[in-house]
């Protein structure tokens, strides 16, 4: 089994695009996102309908949710781009073609959590499937990495924080080499248990602004799982004129794009 995962796209259409065209060149059997399709950026419409078109299975973010229903927690630029994401989907869904292309219903239908044989997905922890964030600091706070890893029957796949990396018992975290000339870093993954962040393809927060996804490769038991992290450029600069031009989304929001931040 060849499976891409994608998380944190963001309403990034120029990064969800190329990384599409990346997955389709490697020739994979599933794609699954592990959520926020949206938020922050400028083609909410467009980036669900491609999620929706081409993964398998997608899950719901912390964003997702917002705009389902009243934002919480969110800072006051995140909430603003929520709010306005919320519009655009409505205007979307107010006179569409068909009631099944309605997007607003397709995202009300979004599980929190996928599991497949010893593989486990989500959007933020095992232990709160859509909101918490399992930082790579964390693994100095050992309660708490204790508590996540026994929920995790074997590995368990997660975005939310927008760094990638692989998670282990120890605790450690071990974050892709991967040069900036380089596209990908193979990491068979450990035993007895790992936690396994793909990073996100809309707005990397790593210092690195190319968009990160991961292939999981693995045979019908789950033994031998191999992540092969993977970062591709994408003309961020498009994005990031894109949210400039539009008053409720803040300019950071675009700026940091450039910065892998």
């Amino acid at each position: 089994m060849k499976r891409a995962i994608i998380s944190d796209i963001h309403g990034n259409l120029e990064a969800l695009q190329v990384v599409l065209a990346d997955i389709e060149r490697q020739k994979v059997d599933a794609i699954t996102c592990l959520g926020d399709v949206i938020g922050y950026g400028p083609n909410p419409c467009e980036c669900l309908k491609l999620v929706r078109d081409h993964c398998e299975v997608v899950l719901l973010g912390n964003h997702d949710q917002g705009a389902l229903f009243d934002p919480d927690g969110f800072n006051v630029g995140a909430e603003r781009a929520i709010k306005w994401t919320r519009a655009q989907i409505d205007h979307h869904d107010a006179n569409p073609k068909h009631a099944a292309d309605r997007l607003m219903d397709w995202l009300g239908e979004l599980p929190r959590t996928h599991v497949d044989g010893q593989l486990l997905f989500v959007h933020g922890s095992a232990r709160r499937p859509v909101e918490e964030y399992v930082f790579p600091e964390d693994i100095y706070n050992p309660l708490k990495m204790e508590h996540i890893f026994e929920l995790v029957r074997r590995y368990c796949f997660q975005g939310h924080t927008h760094i990638p990396g692989v998670f282990t018992t120890a605790p450690d975290f071990e974050s892709p080499p991967i040069p900036a000339g380089g596209e990908e870093w193979r990491r068979t993954l450990p035993e007895p248990k790992a936690m396994v962040n793909v990073g996100s393809v809309g707005q990397p927060r790593d210092g690195d602004p190319r968009s990160s996804y991961a292939i999981v490769e693995h045979g019908a038991d789950g033994d031998d799982v191999v992540v092969r992290f993977r970062r591709l450029p994408y003309p961020a600069e498009v994005t990031c004129r894109k949210i400039h031009a539009i008053a409720d989304l803040d300019n950071y929001l675009g700026d940091r794009l450039l910065l892998g931040r």
